[in-house]
């Protein structure tokens, strides 16, 4: 039967996590708890940020904007696990997955591109001190900034116009717990190769692309500690990264074991546990580690609290 004339699916099916129900309120009230303590972590974050004049730096700057980013990205997927972990009706309309697909692979990208962007300004701080100031301008920095979020939309809406082309006729069952790529591709019902070929090279080029800036900045980093005569000096220079390279690599690994193969990803569980670590532990710990290895940061609450 021609795809034409078959019946096209208006809505999907989200299977989440199938569990007894005793289990499911369980994992509610966990995902409840990690959606608050996130939104309220990365929202003090912006707040001090903004307010603190000793955070009215670069470094800081870039900051605010990767927690309003993760605030909004664990927003994407997490309402809606929540209210499927309590409703029978486990339903999502076809236009409702379409902007969740859209969205998340939006913050994604923007996440991206924004961690090489902090890993730059951090190369400059440390490899050129003296032309800190006038190499990473307000200027210099809302460009960055602003360019991280252009690019990442952008590329998200290439990856997003091939797939949202793509008809399905049935099942309409996707084995996650959020309308992810490799589900929604795997339900197709026409022809998916040009859609899985480009959804796979703008991922090595949105994920290969900023790494190589990230890591390259590192190397950097890495010689010119080397270079500093005295261990405190070392080590006073690497703890301004050790945070932003701990959230780079927590960040990488899940997301290339995800995106970065040259297949489909079939949702086996496997696959929905490292997307829990990258789209709902990682916004939740990421405050935590620029917190606790931030003294900056650490100072700022502490006058926040006081007052």
């Amino acid at each position: 039967m021609e795809v034409n004339n078959q019946t096209r699916v208006q809505m999907f099916i989200l299977l989440g996590f199938p569990t007894v129900l005793e289990l499911q309120r369980l994992l509610f009230v966990v995902f409840l708890c990690i959606y608050i303590v996130t939104l309220v972590e990365n929202t003090m974050i912006i707040i001090l940020t903004r307010t603190n004049t000793h955070l009215q730096k670069p470094m800081y700057l870039f900051l605010s904007h990767l927690s309003f980013l993760e605030t909004w990205y664990i927003s994407v997927t997490v309402p809606k696990l929540l209210i499927n972990f309590l409703a029978t009706d486990k339903s999502i309309s076809y236009s409702g997955c379409m902007v969740q697909l859209y969205f998340f692979i939006s913050l994604a990208c923007t996440e991206c591109v924004l961690l090489a962007v902090m890993a730059y300004d951090r190369y400059v701080a440390i490899c050129h001190p003296l032309r800190y100031p006038v190499i990473m301008t307000s200027q210099v920095c809302l460009q960055l900034a602003v360019g991280s979020w252009f690019t990442g939309f952008l590329i998200s809406m290439l990856k997003f116009f091939f797939i949202s082309r793509l008809n399905f006729c049935g099942p309409n069952i996707i084995n996650h717990f959020f309308c992810d790529i490799s589900p929604l591709l795997n339900l197709s019902c026409t022809d998916r190769t040009v859609a899985e070929m480009v959804d796979f090279v703008f991922a090595l080029l949105i994920l290969l692309i900023p790494l190589s800036v990230t890591m390259g900045s590192y190397a950097f980093i890495i010689g010119a500690v080397l270079h500093i005569p005295t261990y405190q000096g070392k080590r006073k220079a690497f703890s301004t990264c050790a945070s932003h390279l701990t959230v780079v690599i927590i960040f990488y690994s899940a997301t290339l074991f995800m995106y970065a193969r040259p297949r489909r990803i079939h949702s086996f569980n496997m696959n929905k546990l490292v997307s829990v670590v990258y789209t709902i532990v990682t916004p939740m710990l990421n405050p935590c580690i620029y917190c606790l290895r931030n003294q900056d940061v650490k100072e700022a609450l502490k006058k926040y609290f006081a007052t």
